[in-house]
């Protein structure tokens, strides 16, 4: 009797097992995708600031921003109409009500762009993403008592949504490493 094989193929590599780590691996169509990449290159996008270091991403805050000078939520700019459709969209996804998610920064990657090894600032709490353009590697590390970390990594292709709970987004700090092809994002974020 022969073995029957896996009904539902090979999905692509599985996200590691830690807690508050959720993903979904297709939240927009491609036709959306494509909207969204125009909504975020029309947005008022600046390069990323943090004190006297200027990053090479462009980013746009919307419903407050964090300002690194003083160490302070700040005021921004409303969510615009796409943004709020967008959350409507992603939220259910990501298991929240939508207007829990009050905070939105877009951010496009020109080549050669990354984002370093961080936490998101403690005012903020959940985190909801979706990757556009080019696929990338989220990178996670946490520090180990006796010293060093433990790493993990899973793949962002194009229209996948990502959410950071509990451990995983107190416990863990992420980066995504330059890439060689443009690649865009919106962010999504509760407050605390």
């Amino acid at each position: 009797m022969g073995t029957q094989g896996d009904l539902f193929g090979d999905i692509g590599p599985r996200a590691p097992a830690i807690p508050g780590l959720t993903r979904v691996e297709r939240a927009v169509d491609a036709a959306y995708e494509a909207r969204l990449i125009a909504h975020i290159d029309t947005s008022p996008l600046a390069p990323f600031r943090f004190g006297q270091w200027e990053g090479k991403r462009l980013t746009a805050n919307y419903g407050s921003a964090y300002d690194y000078q003083r160490g302070a939520v700040t005021g921004a700019p409303p969510l615009p109409g796409w943004l709020l459709a967008l959350r409507d969209t992603v939220a259910p996804l990501a298991g929240l009500e939508a207007e829990a998610l009050q905070q939105a920064l877009v951010i496009r990657y020109d080549p050669g762009a990354t984002i370093g090894w961080h936490r998101d600032r403690p005012q903020y709490g959940e985190i909801v993403g979706l990757s556009l353009g080019a696929p990338a590697t989220m990178r996670l590390r946490r520090r180990l008592a006796g010293g060093g970390f433990e790493r993990a990594s899973f793949p962002l292709f194009p229209c996948a949504l990502y959410r950071l709970s509990g451990e995983a987004r107190d416990g863990w700090e992420h980066s995504i490493a330059a890439l060689e092809e443009p690649r865009w994002s919106v962010t999504f974020r509760t407050l605390r």
